[in-house]
């Protein structure tokens, strides 16, 4: 299947060093992206057309903070298929921090290796609506050895469960774990704040600095946050990622978005969700909060958009989250609401305006025409099969 999708207005790359990509016309051959730019530059024939009516085209949206159990459902908040709405929220890819949601959760060794492998294992049979969920993140617990990491990663676990979930959180206790980890190429992310849930511990600065993760989870907060000068601390005086979460203080994420852009570091920047969690399940939480960074935050349309594709492309190792040939064929066609006093679905975005989503394609096939969730864009999507 050869598709293309034509009449496109602006096509945000996802690359935040070089967001906007000139060009009207993506091509798309089964699962992958093999022709961006001027429709009059392409010759080749294709079986589909998508006539975007001069819309926005961006990579699908990467939820870099959830926290699934198995299949399409959440026991926190007794709420089914909450991964499909978030994929008419634009998200096509979602990273686990944990399964700390599991009813019953092991914490004991052989427990929490078994779960993980199982998340892992299960999703990679099952994406719920399309939905490209990189799930089974072992939660540290007390007794783990090497050998324990190296058990897992060769079954496919690749994640850490941000520390703090479990009875790991000190930096005596968790830096030779999260050494080993690292030493088997597993991503780690640490809870950064005050406690989430019982038996989740406060982490602060300090801790953040002397464990070395991969990924600063939430720093404003998931919900509570340490204190801006500690915010600030990591900004100012480590290079992590810098992950910011609707389920958080949007205070905290103000100034840490302001200080994170005034050195220049923006693409240290990731957006999350950290759902389902207490404060509910938000099917528009990404696209929320690319609302709030821009609008409030003061940052554009097209930089907030990367940081919620390329930028966590960029630190998990993703062949998507970017629109580039060769990469996975994960799109969102999306336009200014109606009423909104945007024109354009960025313009929308630095207004505060949620946009609306006309069209939802992962690995090149349509998965949404016109979101359920999001507010009715102004344009709608032409598409039709090419003789």
């Amino acid at each position: 299947m050869r598709l293309k999708i034509s009449q496109i207005g602006t096509i945000l790359s996802g690359d935040i060093s070089n967001p906007i990509l000139k060009g009207d016309c993506i091509v798309v051959e089964n699962n992958t992206i093999t022709f961006v730019g001027y429709e009059e530059d392409y010759d080749g024939k294709v079986d589909k057309e998508i006539d975007a009516r001069g819309m926005t085209v961006t990579p699908g949206l990467i939820d870099s903070h959830v926290h699934p159990v198995l299949g399409d459902f959440t026991p926190r908040q007794r709420t089914l298929d909450f991964i499909d709405s978030s994929l008419h929220g634009g998200v096509t890819t979602m990273i686990s921090a944990g399964e700390a949601h599991t009813p019953g959760r092991p914490r004991d060794i052989a427990g929490i290796k078994a779960l993980a492998i199982l998340a892992k294992k299960s999703f990679e049979n099952f994406r719920p609506s399309g939905v490209k969920v990189h799930a089974g993140a072992l939660i540290l617990e007390k007794g783990l050895v090497e050998k324990d990491f190296e058990e897992v990663t060769a079954q496919g676990v690749w994640l850490v469960g941000e520390i703090g979930l479990g009875s790991i959180f000190t930096p005596e206790d968790a830096k030779p774990m999260v050494e080993m980890a690292q030493k088997y190429g597993m991503k780690v992310t640490m809870h950064t704040g005050g406690t989430s849930i019982p038996g989740s511990s406060t982490v602060t600065a300090d801790d953040v600095m002397a464990i070395e993760p991969d990924v600063v989870s939430h720093i404003n907060g998931g919900p509570t946050a340490i204190a801006i000068n500690e915010c600030l601390k990591l900004v100012d005086e480590t290079d992590f990622p810098l992950e910011l979460v609707h389920c958080g203080n949007p205070k905290v994420l103000i100034e840490v978005i302001n200080a994170v852009e005034d050195r220049g570091d923006l693409h240290r920047i990731i957006v999350g969700n950290d759902a389902p969690s207490g404060t509910g399940v938000i099917p528009l939480g990404i696209l929320r909060t690319l609302c709030l960074i821009s609008s409030i935050g003061g940052i554009s349309g097209d930089l907030a958009v990367a940081m919620a594709t390329g930028n966590t492309r960029s630190v998990f190792g993703l062949n998507t989250g970017i629109i580039e040939i060769g990469k996975e064929a994960d799109l969102v066609i999306m336009d200014a609401p109606m009423g909104s006093v945007g024109n354009t679905a960025v313009e929308a975005i630095e207004a505060g305006d949620v946009p609306g989503i006309a069209l939802v394609m992962i690995d090149g096939e349509i998965r949404v025409v016109k979101s359920r969730n999001t507010p009715p864009p102004e344009r709608m999507v032409k598409i039709k099969e090419v003789e």
